[in-house]
């Protein structure tokens, strides 16, 4: 069975335009949740909204929004003044531009959504426009609105379908430069680089999620296994924390070491190359010391 479209309308790029449907591409069904419970009754809790001052229960009908202008002082917003504001959906997503893919800084990028066409009769001009993105190997931007509010979309070929992710707005990101600028800048040496350009080396990969293992939701899984079907949980013990006293130099020798053995531990091409020509002018140097003598 199908599973159900969190959005339906149309795709539209100038006069072209198709049906089309959305359903989100991630799921957090499968992760390991808990529920507060009492621990007398073993009955699960309910939350209840509590006046901040008074201390009193607030039932459904006295809560309302409220904007904060100051510390403590709040201004009410009904819920009709809301309306006035929002934005009512066309249910069409109106392609606006194209960008080159590696434009798009991947900060902004939000919640992922697979665009699928809707019916028989939307596939061929679902076809057109996905082909046509992926000729030009370009990513279309759209508007499109979702819960009352509008996001930009960033819409993509993905297999025989489209990929579209909403779009942070500038003002959600924060400036790099706040965190970033008091990084110093030490004396880093050309032999430490290609030390740990050889360790990359090492680590080369290609990129495959099949290999990702959520470990921690592994040991979730056992333990509430375990403990349903009564057994004890043993704590494991603290591991010792090791000293943040290294000599940067000496740890890069050791990581080359235990990647490679001896062999990929030796010195850098480079420096190779220089002992090389060192010991040739020593060479050179001793033979005319013996012509001369003789």
């Amino acid at each position: 069975m199908a599973p159900r479209a969190y959005w339906k309308g149309t795709l539209r790029l100038s006069l072209v335009s198709c049906p089309v449907v959305l359903y989100p591409a991630t799921t957090s069904a499968e992760k390991t949740r808990f529920h507060m419970i009492n621990r007398e009754t073993g009955n699960r809790l309910k939350q209840q909204m509590i006046d901040s001052e008074t201390g009193d229960v607030v039932e459904s009908d006295q809560k309302g929004r409220g904007y904060e202008l100051r510390k403590g002082k709040y201004v009410e917003i009904e819920p009709e003044e809301l309306k006035a504001v929002q934005i009512e959906s066309n249910h069409t997503i109106d392609i606006e531009s194209f960008v080159p893919s590696e434009e798009i800084d991947e900060r902004y990028l939000n919640h992922p959504y697979y665009v699928a066409p809707d019916g028989k009769a939307a596939v061929d001009a679902f076809a057109v426009i996905r082909d046509a993105m992926k000729d030009q190997d370009r990513v279309a931007l759209a508007k499109i609105v979702l819960t009352n509010r509008e996001h930009i979309i960033a819409i993509k070929p993905l297999g025989k379908g489209l990929l579209g992710t909403t779009l942070r707005f500038p003002y959600e990101l924060r400036d790099e430069d706040e965190f970033f600028d008091d990084i110093k800048s030490p004396k880093i040496t050309k032999d430490m680089v290609e030390f740990a350009g050889h360790i990359l080396h090492t680590k080369a990969a290609h990129f495959d999620p099949g290999k990702f293992k959520d470990e921690y939701e592994t040991a979730l899984k056992a333990l509430v296994k375990r403990k349903a079907s009564g057994k004890t949980i043993e704590l494991p013990k603290p591991e010792e924390r090791p000293s943040n006293v290294v000599n940067l130099m000496d740890a890069l020798k050791q990581s080359l070491k235990g990647r490679g053995g001896k062999k990929a531990a030796a010195k850098p091409h480079a420096r190779r190359g220089t002992g090389r020509r060192q010991a040739a002018k020593k060479s050179t140097r001793s033979t005319a010391r013996h012509r001369k003598a003789g």
